[in-house]
This record gives structure tokens, sequence and C-alpha cells, in this order.
């Protein structure tokens, strides 16, 4: 095994262990009010205050992958996201984001993207979402520029 096979293996593990910083993130925000949830929604709020943005999460499944305006939402927000410095992962199991910020019965018609946003107080930090910032970073490193993250079943 080469060096390079190695750092990619151990990348692709710590990718797996983000899903749980993930987790703890959006809960976190949602808790605080620092979650936009829907496509639609989340474009609003980059337009309007796009320095507020710290992370983006965007997700699909196999459902989803063949929808052509979804795919070009997509497109526009990591456009987005790479002109403003904003963090961003894609996770393959929008069923499971759905889950997490969603309300007590987990339904959302779309949660195709999650935007995590700072407080205007400037109260909420999270050391998790350092952890994805740094891990963002880092794919960055290895050309990954969208990274996907697994979101562990409950």
């Amino acid at each position: 095994m080469t060096l390079e096979e190695v750092l990619i293996q151990k990348f692709a593990e710590r990718a797996q262990c983000t899903g749980n910083a993930l987790e703890e993130v959006l809960l976190s925000a949602k808790e605080n009010d620092c979650l936009t949830v829907g496509v639609y929604e989340s474009a609003k709020v980059m337009n309007v205050d796009p320095d507020s943005v710290s992370f983006c999460v965007l997700a699909t499944d196999e459902e989803w992958e063949c929808d052509i305006a979804l795919q070009i939402h997509f497109t526009l927000i990591q456009s987005f996201c790479f002109d403003n410095d904003i963090s961003i992962v894609r996770v393959n199991d929008m069923q499971r984001l759905a889950e997490i910020v969603g309300d007590k019965t987990g339904q959302l018609e779309d949660a195709h993207c999650c935007l995590i946003t700072n407080p205007a107080d400037g109260s909420w930090e999270d050391a998790a979402l350092e952890k994805l910032h740094l891990f963002c970073e880092e794919s960055h490193s290895l050309n990954d520029w969208v990274p996907e993250i697994t979101l562990l079943e409950r």
C-alpha cells in the first residue's frame, strides 16, 4: 500500500466519524435557531445575508439524483459557497437528514439543503462545527471540493 493510499484510507475513515459531528452540529444549530432548511429558503438567506452563513449541507439520494432542476440548484449553491468561503459537504441520505433537522415526525418535503448560520449576537459557538470546517479544509487539500459525509443510522 502506498503512502497516498494510506492517507486516502485514513481520510475515508475520518469522513465517517465526522457524521457524528455533523449530526451534533445540526441538532445544536436547530436548538439555537441557526438552521435554515430547504433549497429555496437557503437561497433567500444566501441572497440577503451571505456573511451569516457558516456551513452548508447538500443532501440527495438515488430517488433525486436524476432531478436536473435540483442538480442545477446544487451547482449554484456550491458555486456561491466557494465564492464566499462557506464550508460545504454532501450527505447521501436525505431521509436521515430530514429525521435530524425535521420536527418530531422527521418529515420534511425539502431537506436537500441545510444552512448553518451564525447568530447576530455571536453567542453560539460549537467545537463540532470547527471540526467540520477543518474536515472541509483537509478535503480541499486532497482536491475533494465537496466531501461526502455518512450520517449514521439510529
